[in-house]
C-alpha cells in the first residue's frame, strides 16, 4: 500500500511518520513552502497530543522547543479571578502541556519527517482529487501534474479541497465571529504567575497572556467582529492594529494595554473558523483528517492534539484492516464521537468571550460556580487523559 498526503502542516508530516512506523510509505504534498518557525502565534499542545507524538518517537524535540503550561486562569475585566483549570493529565508519567508556535511545531514535524526519509514536496497546490477506473486515488495539482496512490489522505486544513472531492455538498467552514491577533512583549514577565495562560474576559474583547521561561510574555487577542477582509488587512499596518487593540482594553483591569503597546505584533487579523459535523469523512480511497474533518475553535485548546491523535489511529487501522474502506470505517468509529465532542466544547467557549453588558454580569456570577461544580479538573480529564496507540491492544486505554 502507498499513500499520498495532501497538506504539510501538522497533520500531514505526523501522519506520514505514523504510516512509516507501520510499514506504509507515504509522500506529502504541501501548497506552500517550508513552515517558518517564527511565524504566527502560540498555542498549547496538551498531554494527549504529546503522547501521540511519543508513539512515533517525535516527542522530545517538541518538548525542547516549547515551554510548560499547567493551567488556565480566568479573570474578568475588573481584575477578579474567576477560576483556574488544570491542563495536566492525571495519568502517571504524562508530559506537561507545552506552549509552542503553531508554525514551530509544523517545522519540527516537517524536519523530522524528512530526516526519516519521507519526501515532502513543497509548492504543490491541489486542484482536485478523484478515483481512477482501478479504484486508486488520483491527486491533480494546479501545475498540471498528478499523483496516483492506493490511499489519498486530506490533511489540508479547514478549507480542504479533499473534503470537497469526497462530498461536494459538505457544509463549509463556519466563521465563529472572532478575529485573532498575537504578539510578544520582551522582558515583561516579572510578577506574572508562570506556567499558566491568564485569560481575561474584557468588556470589548478577550485577552490571553503567558510568561515564558526566558522572561518574555506572549499574548493574544480574540476580537468579536465581522470577518476581516483581505482589503482591510492589506490597508492596516501593525501599529494601526496595535492602537485598535490597545483601545479595546483601555477600561479594563490587567496588563493588556501595557503588553500590547510595548509588544511586537506577530499575527494580525486572522479570522477564526470551525467545522461542525462533517457527515462524510471518506469515499473510496479518499479520507480527511485533522482540521479538514473536524476543526474546533481555538478555545478548545485541542485542534493540534486532535490531528496528532488522528494520525496514530489512521495508521493503525490502515495496517490492521483488510482494505482502505474497512480501515476508514474503523477509524471513523473510533474518532467521530470524540472529535465532535471537542468541537462542541470549543464552540461553547467561543460564545462566552464577548456576551455584552448583561451577559458579563451573568457570566461573572455563574463562571465561578460553573468551574467549581461542573467544569472541574476531573470533568475535563476526558480530553487530557485520552490515549491513542499504534498497538491495537493498548488503544483507547483511557476514557474519552
Amino acid at each position: 500500500m502507498q499513500a499520498i498526503i495532501v497538506g504539510g502542516g501538522i497533520a500531514g508530516p505526523m501522519t506520514a511518520m505514523a504510516l512509516q512506523r507501520v510499514g506504509i510509505p507515504a509522500s506529502v504534498f504541501e501548497s506552500h513552502g517550508e513552515a517558518e518557525p517564527d511565524h504566527a502565534s502560540y498555542f498549547t499542545v496538551s498531554a494527549n497530543g504529546l503522547e501521540a507524538l511519543r508513539q512515533i518517537g517525535a516527542l522530545e524535540p517538541v518538548l525542547a522547543a516549547g515551554f510548560p503550561t499547567r493551567r488556565n486562569v480566568l479573570w474578568n475585566h475588573r481584575g477578579r479571578r474567576l477560576a483556574s483549570l488544570s491542563l495536566d493529565s492525571s495519568l502517571p508519567g504524562s508530559p506537561v502541556a507545552r506552549t509552542i508556535k503553531r508554525s514551530g511545531l509544523a517545522r519540527i514535524l516537517q524536519d523530522e519527517a524528512r530526516r526519516r526519509g519521507i519526501a515532502i514536496h513543497f509548492g504543490h497546490r491541489l486542484a482536485g482529487a478523484d478515483i481512477d477506473a482501478g479504484g486508486r486515488a488520483v491527486a491533480h495539482f494546479v501545475d498540471g501534474g498528478q499523483q496516483t496512490a492506493d490511499v489519498l489522505i486530506g490533511a489540508d486544513g479547514i478549507h480542504s479541497i479533499v473534503r470537497q472531492a469526497i462530498d461536494p455538498n459538505v457544509p463549509p467552514a463556519r466563521y465563529v465571529g472572532l478575529t485573532n491577533f498575537g504578539g510578544v512583549t520582551r522582558g515583561a514577565a516579572g510578577g506574572i504567575e508562570p506556567e499558566a495562560w491568564h485569560l481575561i474576559f474584557g468588556k470589548e474583547a478577550f485577552f490571553g497572556y503567558q510568561a515564558t521561561p526566558s522572561g518574555d510574555v506572549v499574548w493574544f487577542v480574540n476580537l468579536p467582529r465581522a470577518a476581516i477582509t483581505a482589503a482591510e488587512r492589506a490597508a492596516t499596518d501593525a501599529e494601526a492594529w496595535k492602537r485598535e487593540l490597545s483601545a479595546l482594553f483601555a477600561g479594563d483591569t490587567g496588563p493588556a494595554v501595557d503588553l500590547i503597546n510595548a509588544g511586537q505584533l506577530e499575527l494580525a487579523a486572522d479570522n477564526t473558523h470551525d467545522l461542525g459535523r462533517v457527515p462524510v469523512w471518506s469515499r473510496g480511497p479518499l479520507i480527511i483528517i485533522g482540521d479538514a474533518a473536524h476543526a474546533p475553535a481555538p478555545t478548545s485548546g485541542q485542534g493540534a492534539s486532535m490531528a496528532l491523535e488522528d494520525a496514530i489511529v489512521l495508521a493503525r487501522t490502515l495496517r490492521d484492516e483488510g482494505s482502505p474502506t474497512a480501515a476508514f470505517g474503523a477509524y471513523e468509529r473510533e474518532r467521530r464521537a470524540r472529535v465532535e465532542r471537542v468541537v462542541a466544547w470549543g464552540a461553547r467557549g467561543s460564545s462566552d468571550k464577548a456576551p455584552g453588558a448583561f451577559g458579563r454580569v451573568v457570566r461573572d456570577l455563574m463562571l465561578p460556580l460553573l468551574f467549581r461544580f461542573l467544569v472541574t479538573n476531573r470533568s475535563v480529564k476526558w480530553m487530557y487523559d485520552h490515549r491513542v496507540s499504534l498497538d491495537a491492544a493498548a488503544a483507547g486505554v483511557a476514557p474519552g
